[in-house]
């Protein structure tokens, strides 16, 4: 053998080192890709051919976990196209793209549950969906074992049909969430009574469900498919043509980074409008509210009014609205935006201090 081909052997061994070696960062390019692309095409608003999208993973899992859980025999059959699969079929395949497709949902649910979270304990649901985004890249040989396959489907179904449910009806009541968290439940048992070995258990779907169904009842789960946009506080607000003109406390110099200050300063008598801008799929009508929120040392967060006006939902920028309050408490106050049975959208807080004088203000279009 000459030089020359002793020289290209050994760069053929040195490309095919190299390619392996970056394999195995692949998982981990393809997981933050993905999450980027999803971050930055799913936007802020929930879109119809989004959910019809992630419906398709959802079906696509489903036709996965039926193979896998409900094998053909292939080994006697010498039909050419059989033989050709079987000759390139590789077992953990089906598992691979199981992953994939669970990573997908897992990925654009978190996104869509964050950005419709405003308050600590829809974090903590976020959380959670961000951990199980993350603990999902090192799973794939545990989907061998289906009790996860089915409790992983199960919670993809319930949560996507959560979104899509009340975006489809037009309404956010709470009888919608727990029908779509019985539908989600509802099609992992149907698809794992259709799979005669009945490998593994579906009983954790059933868990699942009442966990999320708790969860709902505690405020833990963000009104989907809600999503806030905009809330802040002020001293007057006038309709100039399409928008808002918000008369509004000025920051302070060294907070350079902001126009506005959630610190007002009130003359005696003055007003306090609360502005809040929230996105609501064409269709969709509701009644929101504003919760005026005095804290008192030994009582904590008192109500001081709770008041409500009408969304009509399709506007791309939010459905806008505003309520007010007058001789309010110096002290910390905050302002919950709430539905009609109570589930927080968010939560925004400023303090108030009195003024002898006019304060400085900043006028800014919303």
């Amino acid at each position: 053998m000459t030089k020359l081909q002793l020289d290209q052997i050994s760069w053929l061994e040195k490309c095919t080192h190299h390619v392996r070696k970056a394999g195995d960062y692949l998982p981990a390019v393809f997981f933050f890709s993905g999450f980027i692309w999803d971050a930055l095409t799913i936007g802020r608003n929930v879109n119809g051919l989004d959910l019809l999208i992630f419906a398709v993973y959802l079906l696509l899992a489903a036709l996965i976990l039926f193979f896998i859980a409900r094998p053909i025999p292939l080994e006697n059959n010498t039909n050419k196209l059989v033989v050709l699969f079987r000759k390139h079929y590789a077992p953990r395949f089906p598992y691979f793209v199981l992953q994939f497709l669970f990573g997908s949902l897992f990925s654009a649910l978190f996104i869509l549950y964050f950005k419709s979270s405003s308050h600590w304990l829809a974090w903590l649901m976020s959380l959670g969906l961000g951990v199980l985004l993350v603990a999902n890249e090192f799973l794939e040989s545990q989907y061998k074992r289906f009790t996860l396959s089915w409790a992983m489907f199960g919670l993809c179904a319930m949560l996507l049909f959560n979104f899509a449910l009340p975006f489809l009806i037009g309404s956010i009541h709470a009888v919608w969430f727990y029908l779509s968290t019985l539908m989600g439940a509802a099609l992992a048992y149907w698809l794992y009574k259709n799979t005669p070995q009945h490998f593994g258990s579906i009983q954790p779907v059933g868990w699942l469900a009442g966990l999320l169904m708790l969860a709902y009842l505690v405020d833990m789960i963000p009104p989907v498919p809600l999503v806030k946009r905009e809330v802040t506080v002020a001293y007057t607000i006038d309709k100039v043509g399409r928008d808002y003109l918000l008369t509004q406390q000025a920051a302070e110099w060294w907070r350079f980074w902001r126009a506005s200050s959630d610190a007002l300063k009130l003359l005696p008598g003055q007003r306090a409008y609360c502005f809040s801008s929230v996105f609501a799929p064409a269709g969709l009508k509701t009644r929101l509210y504003h919760r005026w929120e005095h804290y008192e040392q030994k009582q904590g967060w008192k109500t001081q009014s709770r008041i409500g006006f009408d969304v009509s939902g399709g506007r791309n920028d939010g459905f806008r609205g505003y309520t007010y309050k007058q001789n309010l408490t110096v002290g910390d106050w905050r302002v919950r935006v709430e539905t009609e049975n109570e589930k927080t959208i968010t939560v925004y807080r400023f303090s108030v201090a009195q003024a002898n004088v006019a304060p400085v203000t900043v006028l800014r279009h919303y």
